[in-house]
């Protein structure tokens, strides 16, 4: 990211990716609250407001510092954020680190899968990666899915990879690359 730090708005048949701010604290403590939403995370389910203000904080400044961007994701026409996604990091014309959330009342629509393309493609296109990876732990079929719906790999198990909450935790790593994007675009 060079330049102005503006932040960039993605649109989808279905959905806007666009700027979580202050404003959006009600809808981040719903989304984070949610054990359901929180439970493959390596997050506790938020307990009071302030705790999404943190979170807030967090995206924004990793923004600034160019390290990383995440999206709040709403249904066109609707100012309610339903879910997350972004970069949790990202290197120029190397690889980045793909994540995603989203309420239970919106699973099993292809939100999530129309969301990570329109990230993929921002990620190929604007941030110059060459890579998008995706870890994902044990059990979390759903987003196992959604990741092999958008043309992510399957590479294999970072055997206790996470470490949360006085656990280690094996993860599924899932990899895009630029080239194999091209062919899922067709």
């Amino acid at each position: 990211m060079e330049g102005p730090l503006e932040f960039p708005v993605l649109s989808t048949e279905r959905l806007e990716l666009a700027e979580i701010t202050d404003t959006n604290a009600p809808d981040i403590f719903e989304l984070f609250s949610h054990p359901e939403v929180v439970r493959f995370y390596n997050l506790l389910p938020l307990a009071i407001e302030e705790d999404a203000q943190a979170i807030i904080e967090r995206f924004r400044q990793r923004f600034a510092d160019k390290l990383g961007i995440r999206w709040g994701i709403r249904l066109k026409g609707s100012a309610k954020i339903i879910g997350t996604t972004g970069f949790n990091n990202f290197t120029r014309n190397h690889r980045s680190n793909i994540g995603y959330d989203l309420l239970p009342a919106y699973w099993n629509k292809g939100l999530i899968s129309e969301a990570i393309m329109a990230v993929a493609a921002y990620g190929f296109d604007k941030l110059e990666v060459n890579r998008i990876e995706a870890e994902v732990m044990a059990g979390n079929s759903a987003s196992e899915r959604a990741l092999v719906k958008c043309g992510f790999k399957k590479e294999g198990i970072l055997r206790q990879w996470m470490h949360w909450n006085e656990q280690h935790f094996d993860m599924t790593i899932y990899a895009l690359l630029r080239e194999d994007f091209r062919l899922v675009q067709k």
